[in-house]
């Protein structure tokens, strides 16, 4: 769409060039690939924004951005990134982990079981993985067991953290879970559900950009990556899915979220399940 014909129809001047800048700079902080036929939304989702901070023009947030890019990254992935999550969403991946792996992992290896949920957003992945080695553990004997909940966003790490919820985002979470593993908030949180102490105990919240350096020094059993590459172009797929491989043991799973796949990406892994692989032998 013409730059003249663009501004016509909005409130804030957006050129190409502002654009241009906005695409290049969140591809190179956080490998999302904006495509030209993404400029509507950027603009909605931006607009937003703009009016929070007071600016008159997407010209005055590109300045703010080279400013002080760090500041306003987790506000600008915020916008433009959409973070749709449940509890056991995609069911069939913790359906997978209580039947096939835990109890695999648990008999061979002394007990030691480490998942990392890449991309955690707001909480409901990790908890739900929680919920299923907590099960796995009470009925296969206690163990060294953690997850590592990561997330690019403060703003979504602080709400993980909090571990209060609207009741409604329980819907899929089955009456005997519920139950057993959440509280009635009380005090600012009345009327929420709050997740149960021993989940919290099994997690640990950090923030991380997955393009840059990962501090982690063990290697993982399982890593849950699900319906966040999809916002990459090919190339950031490719070397994500290879630095994947090495933070794998020998053995370990990749789960990906439903729309995507590893197909023409890496032939580190194979399918062993619907979006479920296993790291290929070496």
């Amino acid at each position: 769409m013409a730059a003249t014909a663009f501004a016509a129809e909005h409130a804030y001047a957006f050129t190409d060039a502002d654009f241009r800048f906005l695409r290049e700079f969140v591809a190179a902080k956080c490998g999302i690939a904006l495509g030209e036929h993404k400029r509507q939304l950027v603009y909605g989702r931006l607009a937003r924004r703009l009016r929070a901070l007071g600016l008159s023009s997407f010209a005055q947030y590109c300045e703010l951005l080279r400013r002080e890019p760090e500041a306003e990254l987790d506000a600008l992935v915020s916008a433009i990134s959409t973070n749709v999550t449940a509890f056991f969403r995609e069911a069939h991946h913790f359906e997978y982990l209580a039947d096939e792996l835990l109890p695999k992992l648990l008999a061979a290896r002394g007990g030691r079981v480490r998942i990392w949920s890449a991309g955690c957003a707001t909480g409901e992945e990790p908890y739900t993985l929680a919920m299923v080695l907590a099960e796995a553990l009470e009925k296969h004997g206690a163990a060294d067991a953690r997850i590592l909940a990561t997330d690019i966003s403060p703003q979504a790490l602080d709400a993980a953290q909090r571990g209060s919820y609207r009741m409604d985002r329980l819907d899929d979470v089955d009456a005997t879970r519920r139950r057993r593993w959440f509280l009635r908030g009380t005090g600012r949180y009345a009327g929420q559900a709050m997740v149960h102490p021993r989940l919290r105990e099994l997690i640990a919240f950090r923030p991380l950009n997955l393009l840059e350096a990962w501090p982690m020094r063990g290697t993982f059993d399982a890593i849950f990556c699900r319906n966040v590459v999809i916002y990459f172009d090919k190339p950031t797929k490719e070397r994500l899915f290879a630095r994947f491989a090495g933070q794998l043991a020998a053995d370990g799973h990749l789960f990906l979220g439903h729309s995507e796949s590893l197909y023409g990406m890496s032939d580190a892994f194979r399918l062993v399940g619907r979006t479920i692989y296993r790291r290929s032998a070496a």
